[in-house]
């Protein structure tokens, strides 16, 4: 397993990217990569005022992750990242000018910049996406009590996932496990965790025998 280099976990908000992360780095022995969240300066306005700061919220993550996998590259040890870069365009800011929160403009000179950074962006070795249902997500969300997620809509919730189902359907870059995690508790229940430790292990050994 230490030939694996870039390890990445997607999925909604509320899904338990951030938690798994933390287990599963501890579990392998990988360094774990988050998400800027408590430092991003846009993310309270944002909740509070989506159409006034979509773009500049997206922009602010999109930097911050082509950042974040550029710095993966540099590394020797095998990293495991919460949330993608693809994350961000083709679901975020994709359900944002949908929703009609990004006028068509802003979110085209988006999508130019997203293209200009994939020519620089090598996909994970392995991506793992946790699907889980919207009452999983707004019992999560509930549960941590951040206050600016307390304005979270259920509809942005839905539609945040029926995008994800698109992508990972789409999703033809690099080896792919989806796990359902809407009836796990990883973070309490062992057998809950261990579960995903053997279907990871069985990824990787799946990986490395074509090797």
């Amino acid at each position: 397993m230490t030939d694996l280099k870039h390890i990445a976990i997607a999925g909604n908000i509320g899904c338990g990217k951030t938690t798994l992360t933390r287990k599963l780095a501890k579990h392998y022995g990988w360094q774990a990569q988050f998400e800027s969240v408590e430092d991003n300066p846009y993310l309270a306005d944002f909740y509070g005022d989506m159409r006034r700061w979509s773009f500049h919220l997206q922009v602010y993550f999109l930097n911050s992750r082509f950042n974040q996998v550029q710095a993966i590259r540099e590394m020797k040890q095998s990293i495991i990242q919460d949330r993608t870069i693809y994350e961000d365009a083709y679901i975020f800011a994709k359900n944002l000018q949908t929703s009609g929160l990004i006028e068509q403009r802003d979110y085209e000179n988006y999508l130019r910049l997203f293209e200009s950074m994939m020519t620089f962006v090598k996909p994970p070795d392995l991506l793992i996406y946790l699907k889980a249902d919207i009452g999983k997500l707004v019992n999560q969300i509930e549960k941590r009590g951040r206050d600016y997620e307390n304005k979270i809509q259920i509809d942005y919730l839905k539609n945040l996932n029926e995008h994800y189902e698109e992508w990972i359907g789409g999703y033809n870059i690099g080896p792919l496990l989806v796990v359902d995690v809407t009836q796990m508790d990883f973070e309490k229940r062992v057998e809950d965790f261990s579960s995903i430790v053997q279907k990871i292990d069985f990824q990787l050994n799946g990986l490395f025998s074509d090797l």
